[in-house]
């Protein structure tokens, strides 16, 4: 393995040298070269793509499960507030939902999932949301789509600071600092943040509490840039996450339990123009480790701890004016040991190619990725976008691709269940948007289709439970977005709203697969006059399935859940906001998982401070 990595570095240096030299052109670095996540701003087009920044991140709360349920298309089941939380993108599962640190996979190599009650937002400047297959860029899990968590790097702004604050019901503190400094060649970020809660709300309709609820997680991310010329840029990124909580109990008698997860993130990156070649090197050291205590009273507990080393490279040329030719190699080594599954090796290469091009009012864009393992068979992974303009108002998109799932650790290795014979899930999908744009008003329909086999369910087998390829899904629906904006001398008015219809059905039963809604809406509207701004936002959930049975009392309840906020602008420079927010106004009794009933109305305060 190290061999390997060596051999790449040094492929690299030596095209990159072979570059330089055959391109003597002086450029400045453009845009981008700075921007870590390249692929999904060169590549997805053809693709719905949404990034939410400062003005909702900083109204949200610090969870992303929080800030996507109001603000996205997907569906979110969390087992309480805070609680251990599962996305279901276009009708796929946890597993099929990718998220990427700064363009690096970081789903959990043990269950192929991110828990998104565990990612706090306040330390990334944007969060973006890609709808539609994206193994290609993205590899394994990229099904239903990928949630991206991005840290900008910027040069010649001198000092940017932020102080965030918020306090509210059930003794909940959510705090965070950012402070950044850079000049023409050096960049600097630091942000920190904590958020914990007693979480001990009572349950509506009921004399129950939320009992064994409590958690607390906090994070550290830091960030540098350097441009060495106006050719070379070296950027490095670092991120360090520590969370504890409690598992909420459904009944009082239960024993108390506990989850403590600890993860880190480094990875430097190189860029480089070149002329007609932009090259980019990413080497990414990331650790996972978790402890699960069966009992909270006890210093006895089950883990798990993974390490993996990427090692990628891409160099993209300019073929002509308006296209764009980029081939990427990259090697991932991951070792990992559990109290399940001993200790285990894997290492995956992949190889791609990406090319995309403009001709006036059309745009397409091609790729092709190739992984090669010894644990199991990948397959060949395409896609194919085509983008017309019908003048300044229309855009019709149109995309086709294969994705797949790599089976995880525990798939792999759990002692006395493994199966090494595993073989990915895998989807053949298509879509077709629709996007109008006007001075005040944009709207957009996507409709998509999504066929996976081979999905990977743990089965009984005799004693023992083990998983296996079984099921076929058949998924396809209609996602609408809506985004009204308009001025009228000092009062602005902004509308936004979503809604999508989803079928997702296991070909065998004909039944919709468990908790994936066939109806999800949320809309927002927000008023701004001079430095006071209230908003209000509501999010709808059709009713889901909790077992593959359509009997009734399998079935949990749809449910309207609205919020509203009011904020002042203070100082010369609006540099302070206070906020205030009630959630759940209308103190509505719901659960998104049985069993599981989240908290009834409740309030929050918030200080937000920039120098």
């Amino acid at each position: 393995m190290k061999k390997g990595i060596l051999f790449l570095v040094g492929v690299i240096f030596s095209l990159s040298c072979f570059s330089q030299t055959m391109l003597d052109s002086v450029q400045q670095l453009d845009e981008v070269v700075l921007k870590s996540d390249r692929y999904l701003k060169t590549f997805s087009n053809t693709q719905k793509v949404e990034t939410l920044k400062d003005t909702i991140l900083s109204k949200s709360a610090p969870s992303l499960t929080q800030l996507l349920n109001y603000n996205s298309n997907i569906y979110f089941k969390e087992n309480g507030l805070g609680m251990v939380s599962s996305p279901s993108f276009r009708g796929t599962t946890a597993q099929q939902t990718v998220v990427a640190w700064n363009g690096i996979n970081i789903n959990s190599q043990f269950n192929g999932q991110t828990d998104f009650n565990t990612i706090n937002i306040r330390n990334f400047d944007a969060v973006s949301v890609r709808s539609g297959g994206g193994s290609v860029l993205y590899g394994s899990g990229a099904i239903g789509g990928s949630i991206h968590l991005n840290n900008d790097i910027a040069f010649k702004e001198g000092f940017k600071n932020s102080i965030y604050a918020n306090y509210g019901s059930f003794n909940t503190l959510d705090v965070g600092v950012k402070s950044g400094f850079s000049s023409e060649k050096f960049s600097v970020d630091v942000a920190i943040s904590r958020s914990s809660s007693d979480n001990d709300y009572d349950y509506v309709d009921s004399d129950k509490t939320n009992l064994n609820g409590a958690f607390y997680n906090q994070s550290v991310s830091a960030n540098f840039g350097y441009k060495i010329n106006k050719k070379n840029v070296l950027k490095l990124y670092s991120y360090l996450y520590d969370g504890e909580r409690e598992f909420s109990f459904i009944f009082p008698s239960e024993t108390p339990t506990k989850y403590q997860d600890l993860n880190s993130r480094n990875m430097l990156e190189w860029n480089g123009l070149y002329g007609k070649f932009i090259s980019t090197l990413k080497l990414a050291y990331l650790t996972e480790q978790y402890k699960y205590f069966a009992n909270s009273n006890l210093d006895t507990y089950s883990f798990g701890e993974a390490k993996t080393l990427i090692g990628k490279y891409d160099l993209s040329y300019r073929v002509f004016k308006d296209a764009m030719l980029q081939g990427v190699v990259d090697i991932t080594n991951t070792s990992g040991e559990g109290s399940s599954i001993g200790e285990k090796e894997r290492t995956i290469s992949s190889f791609s190619l990406l090319y995309k091009q403009e001709i006036k009012s059309f745009l397409y864009e091609a790729a092709l990725r190739k992984e090669i393992t010894n644990n199991y068979e990948s397959p060949l992974l395409y896609s194919l976008g085509l983008q017309y303009q019908f003048g300044k108002h229309y855009t019709i998109n149109v995309n086709g691709s294969k994705n797949f799932r790599i089976p995880t650790y525990n798939d792999l290795y759990w002692e006395g269940s493994g199966n090494t014979n595993l073989k990915p899930e895998t989807s053949n999908q298509v879509e077709m948007s629709h996007q109008l744009d006007f001075k005040y008003l944009s709207f957009s329909a996507t409709g998509f289709y999504n066929d996976i086999k081979d999905m990977i369910r743990w089965l009984p087998k005799g004693s023992n439970w083990q998983p296996v390829n079984t099921d076929h899904v058949e998924s396809y629906g209609l996602e609408t977005a809506l985004d009204f904006k308009y001025t009228l001398k000092d009062h602005q008015f902004t509308l936004g709203g979503t809604y999508a219809y989803t079928i997702s059905k296991n070909k065998e039963t004909d039944l919709q697969l468990i908790y994936v809604p066939k109806h999800k809406a949320t809309a927002t509207f927000n008023y701004q006059y001079n430095r006071a701004s209230l908003y209000y936002q509501t999010l709808y959930v059709g009713e889901v399935l909790t077992l593959q049975d359509d009997d009734p009392k399998y079935t949990l309840d749809a449910y309207l859940v609205s919020n509203i906020g009011l904020t002042y602008a203070l100082g010369k420079e609006k540099q302070f906001t206070l906020g205030a927010q009630i959630k759940n106004l209308y103190n509505k009794n719901y659960q998104s998982v049985a069993n599981r009933f989240m908290p009834g109305i409740n309030y929050n305060f918030y200080l937000n401070i920039n120098f």
